[in-house]
């Protein structure tokens, strides 16, 4: 097994390739700038942002799945809001959840009637934090103790 998304399986064996390519992970931290008269703007570090990735999985019949239904259930968690752990390598990516921000489709060989023969599936993901920590309050219950 190469990773997971829930209960999705990335894995290449002599029956079925169903994996991903051009995965990337982009990271941001967050920052606001204050007007000061006169002067430059003071920059205040805010904290991390949320991380993002994107990969696409390459479908094809002869390697073991169904295109149609594969697509169709990234469809489903994206439209659903489901957050889960991205596994790869027998490792999380990440400290959190991901969620399904974006999907798209692109259906490559389309035969006579109707059966999707090969496809390619374009997923994006971003950073889920359930939590809402705060530190202040955090520090004021610790003080008060």
């Amino acid at each position: 097994m190469i990773g997971s998304f829930g209960e999705i399986v990335f894995e290449v064996n002599d029956k079925r390739v169903h994996t991903f390519n051009q995965l990337t992970r982009d990271s941001t931290g967050r920052s606001t700038d204050h007007e000061v008269l006169g002067q430059k703007p003071v920059t205040q570090w805010n904290g991390p942002g949320l991380d993002t990735v994107s990969f696409t999985i390459k479908l094809h019949g002869a390697h073991g799945v169904k295109p149609r239904e594969e697509m169709e259930q990234w469809l489903i968690k994206e439209r659903d809001g489901d957050a889960e752990f991205l596994f790869i390598g027998g490792k999380g990516l990440g400290v959190s959840r991901w969620m399904i921000t974006r999907v798209s489709q692109a259906w490559n060989i389309v035969m006579n009637r109707g059966e999707l023969l090969s496809a390619n599936v374009s997923i994006e993901l971003k950073e889920y934090t359930a939590v809402i920590r705060n530190s202040r309050r955090r520090w004021l219950d610790d003080r008060l103790r």
